[in-house]
């Protein structure tokens, strides 16, 4: 018995091992695809030279938003039992998402769903649908007023409501399509760290904490902190979730960097990464020179330990819709100086990129 015993452990050891080495991510280089300021997912054949000029600039994997300016851009079931309507306007009659993961697979690239908006549900939008039919959940700020930062209005991403759509949004995509991967990023899982005074947020803080009432500061350090933690479990909440479904895909986000992210929108990424529920993290080092880059890149190296460095990608600013561009030098320094801290990849933003630069970005 002693010896079958031995046999069975040896045998489920090497078992391990071997899901482990299967399941190890290839080094990621790749670029967000969205759907402002870009014509990258008008048409389908608009989808066949954005694969194209992504595989000519020796990219692997494309982050292609799925959910903006609160719709979906593919048809979703789940959206058209909250509000009446299946897709965003723009694509009525296609699935870019269908067509773009068709695309991309022919050419060996791998795609992954970005739900871009995350907890926010409109831009500077006052007559937003999710507003008229689910006023509860939306985030109030320490006044009362509508939770809204540099445009964006926000849900109360504590609230049971929308922490259910997304993640029933995020299943559709991963049941439903051949998708490798799905990712969040500033705003998913995230909240206005000036949020929280909402009536359900006030009352679970007063079960929390014996019917104490809300700080007068929302980024008093302990309620920063109770705040952030229920969005890391959030995000712990999604990752077994997407495991459930289909183990193979990947799970990534894309916040702010730290402690930034912690203090200005409740993401606790490192919190993430050490507890096992994020196949990569992305962090956005959004600089436009070298020398800025060069701090924020150290410093995340610093905030990474080595054991969990292959998780973690750099998030580089190469195009911004107002005719930003990164000069090929510049992306030529960061990416150099990716490779002599440890980062074998890294993620552009965004598409455009190709269309402003040399087709070859990569020369190995």
């Amino acid at each position: 018995m002693h010896y079958f015993f031995v046999l069975l452990v040896g045998f489920l050891c090497s078992l391990h091992v071997t899901i482990a080495q299967t399941t190890s991510l290839p080094v990621i280089k790749g670029t967000w695809v969205t759907n402002v300021a870009s014509e990258a997912l008008l048409s389908k054949e608009n989808i066949r030279q954005t694969v194209k000029r992504a595989k000519d600039a020796g990219l692997n994997t494309l982050f292609v938003v799925v959910w903006n300016g609160g719709y979906t851009l593919y048809p979703s079931l789940e959206q058209q039992q909250h509000i009446g309507i299946r897709q965003h306007p723009d694509f009525k009659g296609r699935d870019p998402l269908r067509e773009i993961i068709e695309e991309g697979h022919q050419a060996n690239l791998k795609v992954h769903a970005w739900f871009e908006f995350g907890f926010s549900y409109a831009y500077k939008d006052t007559a937003s649908l999710w507003l008229k039919r689910y006023p509860d959940w939306c985030g109030r700020n320490v006044k009362g007023e509508l939770l809204q930062k540099n445009g964006f209005y926000w849900w109360n991403a504590l609230h049971p409501g929308p922490q259910q759509l997304l993640q029933s949004l995020i299943l559709e995509v991963v049941k439903n399509y051949d998708i490798d991967g799905i990712q969040g990023d500033d705003r998913l899982p995230a909240m206005p760290a000036e949020g929280g005074y909402d009536a359900y947020t006030r009352n679970a803080y007063q079960k929390a904490f014996q019917g104490a009432a809300l700080p007068d500061n929302p980024k008093d350090k302990a309620f920063l902190k109770w705040k952030a933690d229920q969005l890391s479990t959030y995000a712990a909440k999604i990752y077994q979730a997407v495991k459930k479904v289909k183990p193979g895909c990947i799970v990534s986000w894309a916040p702010s960097i730290y402690p930034w992210s912690l203090e200005e929108y409740l993401q606790d990424w490192p919190a993430w990464l050490k507890g096992g529920y994020a196949d990569l993290v992305i962090p956005q080092l959004y600089r436009y020179n070298i020398e800025a880059y060069t701090t924020i890149l150290k410093q995340l190296r610093s905030q990474v330990p080595d054991s969990l460095l292959s998780k973690v990608v750099p998030g580089i600013l190469t195009s911004l819709g107002d005719g930003y561009q990164a000069d090929a030098v510049l992306m030529e320094k960061m990416i150099q100086l990716n490779r002599s801290l440890g980062f074998n990849g890294e993620v552009f933003f965004y598409f455009e990129t190709l269309n402003r630069v040399s087709s070859s970005i990569y020369k190995d």
